[in-house]
């Protein structure tokens, strides 16, 4: 029998489907790795959206944001006029919520908050718990104008800045909220001055 030796050789030298196998598995491995940055990018952006200014903003704001409540609970006990003391009410009421939402906000973006005040902000509260009766209730609603200015403020231009979905969800929701706490402070420091004026003879 008479065996095509040529035949054989030319199928152990075509070098065609050992390529074919390599260009299926090079194409698969192509995919993956395509699969994988389509993955890991949109996080990656997700995590470099979140600057070191939006960790500063929160932490600020977290301070802000306990201080209020702390001279919110002052102004029940120390304010004279029920206008104060109602105004306290609203601080403590509001502010624990807007909190609330921050520490939320902060846990997902792996920020830590301190537990107590700041030396700066702990001395604004300690000042004005010596205060009582009209001299308190003329400088909590002076203090209550200027830190919620300071804090619309803020939260504005946070809102501007951030590429941060979450914080802008977060201060756009809480800026209507100082807004109107700042009219209604506004109102409140008129009334308050008046009694203050009175209280003193001027």
């Amino acid at each position: 029998m008479k065996i095509n030796t040529n035949s054989k050789l030319s199928i152990k030298s075509d070098p065609t489907p050992f390529l074919k196998l390599i260009f299926k598995f090079a194409s698969a491995m192509l995919g993956l790795t395509l699969l994988l940055v389509g993955l890991l990018v949109p996080r990656a952006n997700a995590e470099t959206n979140f600057s070191m200014a939006d960790t500063g903003f929160i932490l600020a704001a977290d301070q802000s944001g306990m201080t209020e409540v702390k001279l919110g609970e002052l102004a029940i006990t120390n304010g004279k006029g029920d206008d104060v003391r109602d105004l306290g009410l609203m601080m403590v009421k509001d502010h624990t919520a807007i909190n609330n939402d921050l520490k939320a906000l902060a846990a997902q973006k792996g920020v830590i908050l301190p537990d107590n005040l700041d030396a700066e902000h702990q001395a604004i509260v300690d000042k004005m718990a010596a205060l009582t009766g009209s001299d308190f209730d003329h400088a909590y609603t002076r203090a209550m104008v200027k830190a919620h200015k300071k804090d619309a403020k803020a939260f504005k231009a946070e809102a501007a800045a951030t590429h941060d979905a979450d914080i802008k969800i977060f201060v756009r929701k809480s800026i209507p909220v100082m807004e109107e706490h700042l009219q209604h402070v506004s109102a409140n420091q008129l009334h308050s001055a008046a009694s203050f004026t009175k209280a003193h003879n001027f």
